[in-house]
């Protein structure tokens, strides 16, 4: 097996932060879209893939719940990473001298504060490493791209400020995917399990459904809802709980899903990362 981890996106993209601070001694590899990251795994040619799945400002990741299902993979790991977006320009530039910023669509969304400050033009790429990119290869002092500070390292840029976006909590949340299912054992602490479901098309099927998770104080950090088969009437739940299957309320909440869903499915057990229990402490 290749020890490298795969990402959408080019180098230096906030996945790619994600993947090196996650796992620095794996390899990082790009990957033009989330199918391929997901298929570099499943092929053998990376150990692990980093997928989006949320961001604390954006919302959640569209694709990813649709893929995550049917690519035949495992969650094994989470991953949160600050997105700190940095102001980047060629050497020479100055802020004054800028009239454009250019970045990914969500990225221009997450900065309007400086770019209403500096009175710059917006420009949207495809995604922010790209733009990071294509600023290094005009090679002019008007534009600069919003992008991480790694981006800035890749392509040769000089960072004309730090910490530009808006809010300082704009985090985004990963699921670290593999080919082997890795569930610790059940007395572990700290353990999430995700898994998706359907419920009956019946009244009051969801209320039945996620009703055992109350009575068994499991607690449910996310619940998703997406059309599957372009059918109106075909819903599917994607969904994170605190616990591990095996251990006691888990297992029986889960019992009394199966009961009312037309099909359930585990994707994953695995640790809670650490940055929750900060989310907690600031609470």
């Amino acid at each position: 097996m290749t020890e490298k981890i795969a990402f959408q996106g080019l180098p230096g993209a906030y996945s790619d932060l994600a993947c090196r601070n996650a796992y620095p001694d794996l390899e990082t590899l790009p990957c033009p879209s989330f199918e391929d990251a997901i298929a570099a795994v499943r092929e053998g040619r990376a150990r692990l893939a980093m997928l989006p799945c949320e961001n604390s400002l954006a919302g959640r990741v569209p694709d990813i719940h649709r893929l995550l299902p049917d690519s035949g993979l495992h969650v094994v790991a989470e991953q949160f990473q600050r997105v700190e977006h940095c102001l980047l320009a060629p050497k020479g530039a100055t802020i004054a001298g800028l009239k454009r910023a250019r970045s990914h669509a969500v990225a221009l969304g997450q900065v309007r504060n400086v770019l209403r400050e500096l009175n710059l033009t917006p420009i949207i790429e495809a995604d922010t490493a790209g733009a990071a990119a294509h600023v290094a290869e005009m090679g002019g002092t008007e534009d600069a791209a919003i992008a991480s500070s790694l981006a800035g390292e890749i392509y040769g840029l000089e960072i004309l400020r730090h910490n530009v976006e808006d809010a300082a909590h704009n985090t985004t949340r990963f699921y670290v995917m593999a080919r082997e299912a890795a569930p610790p054992p059940p007395e572990t602490p700290g353990l999430m399990t995700t898994f998706v479901f359907r419920v009956r098309n019946v009244p009051a099927a969801l209320y039945k459904a996620l009703g055992g998770f109350a009575t068994n104080g499991v607690n449910m950090t996310k619940l998703e809802s997406y059309m599957v088969g372009g059918a109106f009437t075909a819903t599917q739940f994607l969904c994170d709980v605190e616990g591990h299957p095996e251990q006691g309320p888990l297992r029986r909440a889960l019992e009394e899903l199966q009961f009312f869903s037309r099909e359930a499915r585990i994707l994953g057990v695995y640790p809670a990362h650490p940055y929750r229990d900060e989310m907690g402490a600031g609470d």
